[in-house]
């Protein structure tokens, strides 16, 4: 299998509708959305879920209260300052502070303190007119969302072996954080989506730094690239420097957002459109 992740240095870039393009001419292939922080492939996709798992992203801590004498030994020894005292002196956390570390729990002496696993996190198998999506949800202000995207990229790849797919269309998340990383790691080909601006083109510098930290082909498209011309430009020179192939030149459309606010991809709503046949010109450089 060659498996390929999509990826932008920052969000709205229109990678996730060049994504859902690609899987509409993709043929043999398992879909993933890596974009666990904030999912959005499955608007597209309207899957349908044939299997839900949970997902631990960490610790949560309490005190009981009626164990607790207030000593505020955890208080003190708590490098995130997450443990304070109410206006009854009885000491809690706050879980917005709280980074799992679970210290606290390990030195209270009345043993009053416990850790309970937080699943509020999941990931779905679905079935799509593209095929198999493996894609994820986190709770608001949930963490790991690395190792949940190592963990649908791992059951996606699975997916693939089993049916004997030829690709893994990985839609990646924006910007270079953790999941990124998780995302690239691995990945046989990158898709880099840039818009002709100037955070576009700066956000797009600084994933490319990334890039270079792992051996893995790149490639790019320049999407809604006559918004300016210019910028555009400086993108294809930054990217002639790096010796990364820009495979289209995508121009802007309203049909991008019509097709999208109707849950389908360009390739679906108009077939026969100059972008559509620009996408399929795109996937076929990609794959060959």
């Amino acid at each position: 299998m060659t498996e390929i992740t999509i990826l932008s240095g920052k969000g709205g870039t229109g990678k996730t509708s060049i994504t859902a393009a690609l899987a509409s001419v993709a043929e043999n292939a398992v879909h993933c959305d890596n974009d666990v922080d904030a999912a959005d492939l499955h608007l597209i996709f309207k899957p349908t879920i044939q299997e839900t798992n949970t997902f631990s992203s960490g610790w949560e801590l309490k005190i009981d209260q009626s164990k607790c004498n207030s000593c505020t030994l955890c208080s003190q020894y708590c490098r995130f300052r997450a443990i304070h005292q109410d206006e009854n002196s009885n000491l809690y956390i706050n879980p917005l502070q709280c980074e799992g570390c679970r210290l606290c729990e390990r030195i209270c002496p009345e043993r009053a303190i416990t850790a309970v696993e937080k699943t509020n996190n999941h990931w779905y198998i679905s079935n799509t007119r593209f095929g198999i999506l493996v894609h994820a949800d986190m709770g608001p202000g949930e963490e790991n969302s690395g190792k949940l995207v190592t963990q649908v990229r791992k059951k996606a790849k699975e997916i693939g072996l089993a049916q004997n797919n030829k690709f893994i269309i990985n839609d990646g998340p924006p910007g270079i954080g953790c999941a990124t990383i998780a995302s690239l790691s691995g990945a046989d080909k990158v898709l880099l989506v840039i818009e002709p601006t100037k955070t576009g083109l700066h956000d797009a510098c600084r994933l490319v730094e990334l890039l270079e930290s792992f051996n893995v082909d790149a490639y790019a498209v320049i999407n809604k690239y006559d918004i300016n011309k210019n910028v555009a430009k400086d993108i294809v020179t930054f990217l002639n420097e790096k010796q990364i192939p820009v495979l289209a030149h995508i121009p802007f459309s309203e049909s991008m957002v019509e097709a999208m606010t109707l849950g389908k991809t360009i390739m679906e709503y108009q077939p026969q459109s100059e972008i559509a046949v620009i996408i399929k010109e795109m996937w076929s450089k990609l794959i060959n």
